[in-house]
């Protein structure tokens, strides 16, 4: 048995407890504990900002208790938990960028900012960089980009996540890394 069929069996298991009322807190909290992390730093790596990620990983665990009880397991419970991260993150965005008034380029050079000042972000200065040629790339390429380098999803577990095809990932992919070498190379 692969460690995704164990993780399944092991989903399936925490869903059967949360459909039941009396087991239905502990199953969240251990969904909660089981996947926070990594939902965690799919939303960093969006919304750049530590406390930023915070409040959207806060409103994707919001949106799961309120629509767990609707879900089909027709894919993997972090597929679907992914789903809502990667939208949570995208309005996040987005009501930023219009509370502020600016376009998307400012509101990128603002989130590059922030992680160039961020005293939790730890990484080297490569990393940073990375980071920063990440923030270039728009919001597709950078999603697909991130799924793929960080998490090392497999492109049909993205197709699925992402309600896309193959081959348009893979072509999102490849214009990805294009850009992020030209940016390494000039910066």
């Amino acid at each position: 048995m692969t460690s995704a069929d164990n993780e399944a069996e092991n989903d399936a298991e925490l869903l059967e407890k949360f459909r039941n009322e009396s087991t239905r807190n502990f199953a969240f909290h251990q969904i909660v504990t089981k996947y926070q992390k990594r939902v965690y730093w799919q939303v960093r790596r969006l919304v750049i900002d530590h406390d930023d990620a915070n409040d959207v990983v806060q409103n994707v665990f919001v949106k799961v208790w309120k629509n767990l009880h609707n879900f089909k397991e027709a894919s993997r419970l972090y597929t679907w938990l992914y789903r809502i991260a990667v939208n949570e993150s995208l309005t996040f965005i987005k009501q930023k960028k219009l509370h502020l008034f600016v376009p998307f380029e400012k509101v990128e050079y603002g989130l590059s900012r922030k992680l160039h000042d961020d005293n939790y972000f730890k990484g080297e200065e490569v990393e940073k960089k990375l980071q920063q040629a990440i923030l270039t790339l728009p919001e597709k390429q950078r999603i697909v980009f991130n799924l793929k380098y960080f998490e090392e999803m497999k492109y049909e577990d993205m197709a699925e996540t992402l309600d896309t095809s193959v081959g348009a990932l893979k072509a999102s992919y490849h214009h990805a890394v294009k850009k992020i070498e030209e940016f390494l190379k000039k910066n």
